[in-house]
């Protein structure tokens, strides 16, 4: 369900009702069913089904502007520029791009709202299923989910805006607006809370062929591990890692390991593989139109990354469907991975094919001559059937896969002093995967690997806040020490309320 919505109250109102729609090939394919009120809704097992859909449903949030939490990241990042075909083309990728943002214009309006709706939604299933006639262990195992995506959910709010509100339950409309900001500890200590409570109910394995997209004990241990990391509770965060990616290069408890081929990830129809931990549904059978771009299930980044203009003039050339080039990659990142064995997976280079004289394309905004390879749309796999072609792309996205949880448990052994071979050995076994030899595992070679394992897949300017190295490395583009680590709250949510601006933007909180 991707509605926008104006205020966090209006969101509370209107998360009441459950239009469900499908989300992907698996889990998340459930029919349209209308709008159900609430308060006659969660009957039987199967609504309570639906119910966790829909909170599921918001890990996908495509804002009607084409904000996504993935999109905005790389645009903020030193790896891309916002692009598109003019300096006010979707203009939240721009001001977070050069941070001109203000809590009025930009994309964290969209995110709040993503964030919060996930919120409401968890709240809404935890309070009702108590009172649901169904199987206990499968009421159990909901329960779990929900909590899981409660934390999840709030573990990306506080990351982008420090000081939000903690709901652990429903309120009314009209209580919204007495609501007050929790300290980022309370909401950390909330997180932590749900996610190991949630881990004993989870499964230890999910059935990707028919329960694709949901979440096991394995997505518990990896993201309360990141919550961890982020906190600098590094030793916490190294042992729940370690739980979850088991032998370095090997086995694990939950089943996962790293693909043999780099480039398979990328791969549309090679959904829920054995390196997707916690993977973002898309579908081409959405039948999305341009009428409501928020309410396709389609990919959209398949269609806003792509070169602008591409003209093939060889079958030698690749099929990518002519895009609005958006999310260009910086000359930075391309010098950092052209002779990395990973480059061509990840980085479409145009300028390269151009010279070849294999292609044309238009030269959008900041064009670099390099696009992001990961999620350039293919005309081989566009969908030609209901719907608009551009917007319904059926590409997943990685929110955390293998080879991230990898290289952040070797972080935290670095950083927290722990066991450097077992460091070393998720290290290399990252880099033996693509035919690298081995390095010492300092935090410097981490990082590289970082930046060039997980390019265009949102974790980068994350990664340079935590570290401190925001500042420096984004100085270029405009980033201000003490104020760009977080976003703005937006204007709105301040308007009638006791919600404050945060003092990195000028405000009291």
């Amino acid at each position: 369900m991707k509605i926008r919505y104006n205020k966090i109250a209006t969101v509370l109102a209107l998360t009441a009702g459950l239009q469900l729609m499908s989300c992907s090939d698996s889990f998340l394919d459930v029919k349209p069913r209308g709008l159900n009120l609430e308060s006659n809704y969660y009957r039987n097992q199967e609504e309570a089904y639906n119910g966790l859909v829909a909170v599921y449903d918001v890990v996908g949030w495509q804002g009607s502007g084409y904000v996504t939490t993935i999109a905005t990241m790389n645009a903020a990042s030193d790896d891309h520029y916002a692009g598109g075909g003019g300096p006010s083309d979707i203009m939240d990728f721009q001001v977070m791009s050069n941070y001109t943002l203000n809590p009025t214009t930009g994309p964290h309006a969209e995110l709040w709202r993503k964030g919060f709706s996930g919120v409401f939604r968890a709240n809404s299933i935890l309070e009702k299923l108590p009172g649901v006639p169904m199987d206990e262990n499968l009421k159990k195992r909901y329960t779990a989910e929900a909590k899981f995506l409660r934390g999840y959910f709030y573990f990306e709010l506080v990351r982008l805006f420090k000081n939000v509100p903690l709901f652990t339950k429903t309120v009314s409309t009209q209580e919204m607006y007495d609501v007050v900001q929790a300290p980022p500890a309370e909401i950390y200590a909330q997180i932590e809370k749900d996610l190991a409570e949630a881990m004993p109910d989870l499964p230890v394995t999910v059935n990707a062929a028919t329960e694709g997209g949901r979440v096991g004990q394995g997505a518990g241990h990896a993201i309360l591990g990141k919550v961890y990391l982020y906190q600098q509770k590094y030793t916490q965060a190294a042992q729940e890692l370690a739980l979850m990616n088991g032998t370095p290069g090997g086995t694990n408890a939950y089943g996962y390991k790293l693909l043999p081929n780099f480039a398979d990830l990328w791969k549309s129809d090679n959904k829920f593989n054995s390196e997707s931990i916690l993977e973002i549904s898309y579908t081409n059978t959405s039948a999305g139109t341009w009428d409501c771009v928020s309410c396709t299930e389609g990919n959209i980044m398949n269609i806003i990354t792509g070169p602008r203009g591409y003209n093939r003039k060889s079958d030698a050339a690749p099929d990518y469907v002519s895009g609005w080039s958006f999310l260009p990659v910086t000359p930075s990142l391309f010098e950092a991975i052209r002779h990395d064995p990973r480059s061509k997976a990840t980085v479409a280079n145009l300028d390269s094919l151009e010279k070849a004289g294999l292609v044309t394309y238009e030269k959008g905004y900041m064009n670099t001559g390099y696009f992001l390879e990961k999620f350039a749309g293919r005309v081989s796999n566009r969908w030609t059937g209901a719907g608009t072609p551009e917007l319904n792309f059926p590409q997943n996205m990685y929110d955390t896969r293998l080879a991230d949880t990898y290289l952040l448990e070797a972080e935290a052994l670095v950083r927290g002093a722990g066991d450097i071979n077992r460091a070393t050995a998720l290290l290399s076994a990252v880099r033996a995967r693509v035919g690298l030899k081995p390095v010492a595992a300092t935090f410097e070679n981490i990082k590289k690997e970082r930046r060039l394992e997980l390019a265009g897949e949102g974790h980068r300017w994350m990664d340079l806040v935590r570290w401190g190295d925001a500042p420096t490395v984004l100085a270029s583009k405009g980033f201000v020490a003490g104020k760009h680590e977080i976003l703005p709250i937006p204007l709105l949510e301040m308007e009638n309320t006791k919600i404050e601006q945060s003092k990195e933007w000028g405000g009291t909180k």
